[in-house]
């Protein structure tokens, strides 16, 4: 039994009346080509099952439909952290909608760190959407000389001498949002309010700790605590603050992970909220908030969205 050759961009065009040219500008998505004739092109590609051969295409064109996303976290804390879910949802969504492949990459070590280089550098893809960097973290740099365009997740922390100042990024305002959490604590009158911050080698846990600070200028550094934006950094924190100064009667949690941590520890030591101790998280992922008992106050960012604009910006460079 043989084979059946597939349909080639000579036949489409027969099939449709047309040059092989119109069509092959109909295949690549070129606007300039009536609806009349992108019509018949069209018809003659549904009738024939034409499929383009992107590797043909790639050596014309530059272009391999397909975008790297690069988290710089290992892969226990991607699969059981919604935020980052909810991030590769609208990556997806957007890329998808563009007929542009994603391949995820994961980086836990040095190890790691070359192989995405070597990934990079070998033009398997047409950019990068990077997340999650850490202040020490070499992807910025394996990534400029890697040579492909990329987008940041998250306000890039790299010092102002670099070259790489200028890389688009996405993000949310981090510290004004904090300020607004505060804010909404002490107007509750609320008189010792603490913090479970993030990791604070990265920019978004600085930024919220900086909003906190710009409200509670003279606050108790015994009230502030290094958390690590998970429930067993939340935990862990939450502990701490409670020994310290068991009078607090409020928590703003760098992020609702932390926040559902904090809630456990306060149920424990039989505090009530928000009665004895109110608390704030940031992110509003409903997984997180709806499911925290009592359901979690909280700072709302939009982080499907910022998924769908990093690729939006990234796809747009690349047209």
């Amino acid at each position: 039994m043989t084979e059946e050759p597939r349909p080639t961009l000579e036949a489409v065009a027969a099939r449709a009346g047309v040059s092989r040219a119109t069509v092959s500008r109909v295949v690549n998505g070129d606007p300039g080509v009536r609806e009349e004739l992108a019509g018949k092109v069209r018809h003659a590609v549904d009738e024939l099952g034409y499929v383009p051969n992107r590797a043909a295409r790639s050596l014309v064109t530059r272009r391999h439909d397909a975008v790297a996303v690069v988290i710089a976290e290992p892969e226990t804390r991607v699969f059981a952290d919604p935020f980052f879910a909810l991030q590769l949802r609208g990556i997806s969504k957007e890329l998808t909608a563009r007929d542009v492949q994603l391949v995820l990459l994961l980086t836990e070590g040095r190890d790691d760190h070359e192989r995405v280089g070597r990934y990079l550098a070998g033009g398997h893809v047409d950019g990068a959407l990077v997340f999650s960097l850490h202040l020490d973290d070499p992807l910025p740099g394996i990534i400029r000389r890697a040579g492909v365009p990329t987008v940041f997740g998250g306000r890039p922390g790299w010092d102002a001498a670099s070259g790489e100042r200028s890389a688009p990024y996405v993000d949310c305002d981090n510290r004004g949002g904090a300020r607004e959490a505060v804010r909404h604590l002490v107007g509750l009158g609320r008189g010792r309010v603490a913090h479970i911050t993030g990791p604070l080698d990265q920019t978004s846990a600085v930024d919220r700790l900086d909003g906190f600070r710009d409200v509670l200028v003279d606050v108790d550094p015994r009230l502030i605590a290094e958390g690590d934006f998970t429930p067993a950094g939340g935990e862990r924190a939450m502990r701490e603050l409670l020994d310290r100064v068991p009078e607090l009667d409020a928590v703003f949690a760098a992020n609702d992970l932390s926040a559902a941590g904090a809630l456990r520890v306060l149920r424990e030591r039989g505090r009530r909220v928000p009665d004895d101790v109110a608390v704030v998280g940031f992110d509003d992922m409903l997984p997180v908030a709806e499911q925290a008992e009592p359901p979690l106050t909280t700072v709302r960012q939009d982080i499907e969205e910022m998924g769908r604009l990093m690729a939006r910006l990234l796809l747009r460079g690349r047209a």
